[in-house]
C-alpha cells in the first residue's frame, strides 16, 4: 500500500523521494554482530561471509533473495547498535554456528530508494530522518537495506533503505 505522503530533499546532487508503504516480514539467514556508530562498515563483511558459506550448504534456502541489514536501533544516542547482516532466505531453519533465522518487521514503514556508490547511502537515511520530522512520525526502532544487485557502474546500483513506523 502506497500512502500520498512523501517529500522530496533537495541538498543532494540528486532529490531523494520518502513513502510510506506497507511492507511484510522477510525470512533472513543472518548473523549478528554489536556495532559502533559509524563501525558497521567494518563488521559487515566478515558476518555476511559466514552467512554466504552457510547457505551455499543449504541448497534451496536462496533462490532470488539479496542481501538485507537490519539495524535495530539503540535508545541511547551514541550507544553500540544491534546488526543483523542478512540475506534473505525461501524458509527457516536450524541455527548453525552464528547464522541463525529471523526476519525484517512489518508494518507501515518509511522508505526510500538510494542510487549510486554506497558511500553516499547516508543520503537517504538523512532523508528519511527529515522526513519522520517533518510528518511528525516517530520511528519503531528498526531499519533495514536491501540491496540490489550489482552493477558495472555504482552510479546505477540501488539500495532500498526502511525504517519501521511507529
Amino acid at each position: 500500500m502506497r500512502h500520498a505522503i512523501s517529500i522530496l530533499v533537495y541538498d543532494r546532487e540528486l532529490p531523494v523521494s520518502v513513502n510510506v508503504k506497507t511492507v511484510h516480514p522477510r525470512k533472513l539467514a543472518a548473523v549478528r554482530r554489536e556495532a559502533a556508530p559509524g563501525a558497521v562498515g567494518l563488521a559487515w563483511g566478515p558476518a555476511l561471509d559466514k552467512v554466504w558459506e552457510f547457505i551455499r550448504s543449504q541448497p534451496g534456502l536462496r533462490t532470488e533473495g539479496h542481501n538485507i541489514f537490519l539495524y535495530h536501533h539503540p535508545k541511547q544516542p551514541g550507544a553500540p547498535i544491534l546488526c543483523d547482516f542478512g540475506v534473505e532466505v525461501t524458509r527457516t531453519f536450524e541455527t548453525a554456528g552464528e547464522v541463525y533465522a529471523t526476519e525484517t518487521p512489518g508494518g507501515e514503514a518509511a522508505v526510500a530508494v538510494h542510487r549510486g556508490p554506497y558511500n553516499r547511502m547516508n543520503e537517504a537515511h538523512n532523508a528519511i530522518g527529515e522526513w519522520i520530522v517533518a510528518n511528525r512520525r516517530e520511528p519503531a526502532g528498526d531499519s533495514w537495506e536491501i540491496y540490489g544487485d550489482p552493477t558495472p557502474d555504482p552510479a546505477d546500483t540501488e539500495t532500498t533503505v526502511f525504517y519501521l513506523l511507529k
